[in-house]
């Protein structure tokens, strides 16, 4: 296996480079600095981990394609006529091989394998100069980061890029992703099996857990608000990938050490944080809340995307969004619900057909960022503690428990309604369709109904909406179609040496 889609510029840090006649898995030039000298210290190993959580800034990941796309190419979201005809091809299903956005995803995500790849490879001639506790805590510490920042772009390659997992015998016939788990390897670029590529993907949580182990009675405090990785930010993706494979079990497990740690709380919408603002909306205003897991760290000088553009573009005068919330979204929230407040507002746009409608103020922009004329630009949060409620109440539901599912969706309904005294009575029957509805509802633009579909074999159709684009707007979507699954690079097929199999959207 080639190395993957990045170099070394200097002694300490990665830098990713676009490849478009290579491979995301090819080397790094002959200009860079030799990998076997880069690595010799504790500091040095520290600033390639800095170097990892660096390439989760790329405006392919989190801070943009993929929190956007995912959620554009399905129901969530309506083109405006007069857009820029930005992601027009995903919302449209004009989805093929080469397009340059499902392309530089799965290169960026291939970018924090390498980085992580690259720091445990030579993390242990690091320990043999370590001399004290203290350091060796930091060691574990910093590969425990790697093992699960490896883990976290995995289980988005296989989220994207691979067929829902069913069970243990089919999962074995499918297709994963390929695995590369050394920085130095002449391994063939081959797809693992869709078993296989979540046991990787397990595996690293483990390593990590096991680096990560917290000792909670030194912490003097809680650890939400992390914009570095620890032992529940573990936890929380666990649990994930455990609802992904349909081991309800497990996802009972893992979330509920996030649920029932008292690290974490939801953020009220009632409770107030100041005069003119709940804990709720200064978590979407500021990016600090105590029911955020992990976020991705920006800093006024340093930070990705801007994930609000395309519902604003706001130019100090007025707002041409490119896509506005799908009418059937807005109408699922209760009259109490605060979410839609803190959500959606109603603007005039721009256009000449002046359509107002709700925008989608979530994501309009961290206020520290926006006073220094910086728009639309949010630290991405792909672990909230919301999330957790929810992934517990579906396995619960799975399972039959239907009591318990019902208390965590009337837990999460408590801290986001004006009032909710009572409870959410689920069975057999509207359990799944309340749940699957709280999700959209929770988290809407969070780059999840892709994922959702196809793991509940679900299909949609749009209808067209005021000043909606002709195009894409009248759509029918079968469950299971094959662009569920987003088709592999072209040039990875293409590229020299590579075996690695195609999706059937590629065809």
């Amino acid at each position: 296996m080639k190395k993957i889609y990045s170099i070394i510029v200097t002694l300490v840090t990665l830098v990713a480079v676009a490849a478009t006649t290579t491979s995301c898995l090819d080397k790094y030039p002959e200009y860079a600095i030799p990998a076997d000298k880069a690595i010799n210290t504790l500091e040095e190993l520290d600033q390639a981990a800095i170097g990892v959580y660096d390439a989760f800034k790329s405006g392919a990941l989190y801070s943009g394609y993929l929190t956007l796309l995912p959620d554009i190419q399905c129901d969530m979201a309506y083109a405006v006529n007069g857009y820029t005809n930005i992601y027009g091809n995903i919302w449209r299903w004009d989805i093929l091989a080469t397009n340059s956005e499902i392309t530089s995803t799965y290169a960026a995500l291939y970018n924090v394998i390498a980085r992580a790849n690259f720091l445990l490879e030579y993390a242990p001639r690091v320990e043999t100069t370590l001399t004290t506790d203290s350091q060796f805590e930091q060691y574990r510490q910093i590969c425990g980061e790697a093992y699960f920042a490896r883990a976290l772009a995995y289980s988005e390659l296989i989220k994207l890029f691979c067929k829902s997992y069913e069970s243990r015998a089919e999962a074995e016939m499918l297709p994963g992703v390929v695995l590369v788990t050394k920085y130095n390897t002449d391994e063939p670029m081959v797809r693992a099996s869709l078993a296989a590529s979540y046991d990787r993907v397990i595996e690293d949580l483990d390593a990590a857990i096991e680096c990560m182990d917290i000792d909670e009675a030194s912490l003097g405090g809680n650890i939400y608000n992390a914009v570095y990785f620890n032992e529940y930010t573990a936890y929380a993706l666990r649990a994930r990938v455990a609802l992904y494979m349909k081991d309800y079990d497990a996802a009972i497990e893992y979330s509920s050490k996030l649920l029932d740690s008292g690290f974490y709380v939801l953020s009220s919408t009632t409770e107030m944080i100041s005069s003119s603002s709940s804990y709720f909306t200064y978590m979407w205003q500021y990016d600090d809340a105590t029911e955020i897991i992990w976020k991705v760290g920006f800093t006024i000088n340093s930070y990705g995307g801007a994930l609000g553009q395309i519902f604003f573009n706001y130019d100090y005068n007025t707002m041409k969004p490119d896509y506005v919330p799908a009418e059937w979204v807005l109408n699922l929230y209760d009259a109490d619900d605060l979410r839609y407040g803190n959500y959606f507002y109603s603007y005039t746009t721009g256009y000449s057909h002046a359509l107002t409608w709700p925008l989608l103020v979530k994501y309009f922009g961290n206020m520290n960022f926006y006073n220094s004329y910086i728009l639309h630009t949010s630290m991405p949060k792909p672990l909230r503690l919301a999330e957790q409620y929810l992934i517990r109440a579906e396995a619960y539901a799975q399972k039959g428990d239907y009591a318990r599912a019902g208390e965590d969706i009337a837990t999460l309904r408590k801290a986001r309604y004006q009032s909710f005294g009572g409870g959410v009575s689920l069975n057999e029957k509207n359990a799944m369709t309340i749940i699957e509805e709280e999700r959209v509802k929770e988290l809407y633009m969070e780059g999840f109904r892709l994922m959702d579909l196809k793991r509940w074999h679900k299909g949609f159709e749009r209808k067209p909406q005021s000043e909606s684009l002709d195009n894409g707007s009248s759509l029918r979507i079968e469950a299971d179609n094959p662009l569920f699954v987003w088709p592999i690079p072209q040039h990875e097929l293409e590229s020299p040496g590579s075996m690695i199999e195609p999706n059937d959207s590629n065809k």
